[in-house]
């Protein structure tokens, strides 16, 4: 397990760097928020909604015909089979407990590829809270039947019209609407943000590597993994698949970047391998911007790796060589995506797409066993999945 200081920072990452009209909701939300989700009501009914309405636990799948191809063995902890088809939903049931017990009688919330947006619109939904979910318009283009799901479950989709108009204009656009309106709650999707949102969106997403932990040896009779592999944008399942083995230094811990176009395209979204040291969002860490400190435009043919920065937590153990960062383009996750489609019979989502890629690109030994986070389902990507295959299927 990793936790912060007491002002938030995983080494020199992290912390709350905030305008003075967001310190009321941001210190609010640090005083409260382990004493709520450490009690025991909190722990309980968090724990039923995860187990009879998400379906958890997730299945850790044995993909044998990737192990096969690959010589060693391959498992796929099952995210995408989550209720509303990915990872997000763990942190935004969550959070919705935290903000009623919080008394907070409204919810906004950013987001990428959708899922975030679909997870919050369905918790809100849930428990009755009025929901507005803030998304860059090139997103909800590319995401339009995330777009309708949160439509359809009475959320409000406010587009983003400035800068790139994708998932770092829809966090600039809710900062902007929070510090208007206080009293809402802000449900962050990722392992970004001021503090304490990285610390509270690893434990909620934490689940993951909770219980990989426990089924490897319970249903496979194997110890422990040897590499786990996540893909990486702010960096929440990923967050969540290593928190558990970050101790575990024989575990080796492997994120996975969109390089988009290449890393030195100039269309890219590899923070760890193009960032510098500075501030988003409300947070220290690696940041894609230029000399003067102004945001380089990231890219890639995900929404959801889509961002110029990366979350505090995974710049610390990247820059302190726990954990391992790679990159795939936007070809290559496609290719993975077909692959393992056409492998095992399972539609990734493009992001974890880009955590398949990466089986490509290291040498495995037979005894090894590698645990790839698919985080989401592909339904999403249809559209761009047909656009760029039209010819081949």
């Amino acid at each position: 397990m990793i936790q912060p200081t007491q002002d938030g920072f995983y080494g020199r990452f992290g912390g709350a760097f905030i305008p003075e009209m967001l310190h009321k909701n941001v210190e609010e939300l640090r005083v409260n928020y382990i004493p709520i989700i450490e009690s025991r009501d909190f722990k309980e009914e968090l724990a039923d909604l995860l187990r009879n309405y998400v379906g958890r636990p997730t299945p850790l799948y044995k993909a044998e015909n990737l192990s096969k191809h690959y010589n060693t063995h391959v498992f796929l902890k099952r995210e995408d089979l989550n209720h509303t088809g990915a990872h997000k939903i763990n942190n935004a049931l969550g959070q919705i407990l935290l903000a009623k017990r919080m008394g907070k009688k409204s919810i906004i919330a950013e987001t990428g590829a959708g899922q975030h947006g679909v997870a919050t619109a369905t918790a809100c939904a849930l428990l009755g809270f009025p929901c507005k979910v803030f998304m860059g318009e090139i997103d909800i283009e590319r995401q339009a039947p995330n777009v309708a799901r949160m439509k359809m479950l009475g959320a409000k989709v406010i587009p983003a019209l400035s800068g790139s108009k994708t998932l770092k204009d829809a966090t600039n656009e809710a900062i902007r609407y929070w510090i208007a309106n206080p009293d809402t709650y802000y449900l962050i999707g990722s392992v970004v943000g001021p503090h304490p949102y990285p610390d509270l969106v690893a434990r909620l997403q934490s689940v993951i590597s909770e219980e990989i932990k426990e089924q490897l040896p319970a249903n496979y009779k194997i110890a422990k993994p040897t590499h786990i592999i996540a893909c990486v944008g702010g960096g929440s399942n990923a967050a969540g698949a290593f928190y558990h083995f970050i101790e575990d230094e024989d575990v080796s811990l492997i994120a996975v970047e969109a390089a988009g176009k290449g890393v030195d395209s100039g269309h890219s979204a590899a923070t760890y391998q193009l960032g510098s040291f500075g501030i988003i969002h409300g947070n220290q860490t690696l940041v894609m911007q230029n000399e003067d400190g102004q945001i380089i435009e990231p890219h890639s043919i995900s929404a959801g790796l889509d961002y110029p920065g990366i979350g505090p937590m995974l710049a610390h153990l990247m820059s302190t060589n726990r954990c391992v960062a790679l990159s795939a383009t936007d070809t290559e996750a496609l290719d993975a995506a077909k692959f393992l489609t056409q492998k095992e019979g399972i539609i990734p989502a493009l992001e974890s797409a880009h955590a398949i890629a990466a089986l490509n690109k290291i040498q495995f030994k037979e005894t090894d066993v590698v645990v790839i986070n698919l985080s989401g389902r592909g339904d999403k990507d249809m559209a761009t999945y047909m656009k760029h295959f039209e010819n081949d299927l």
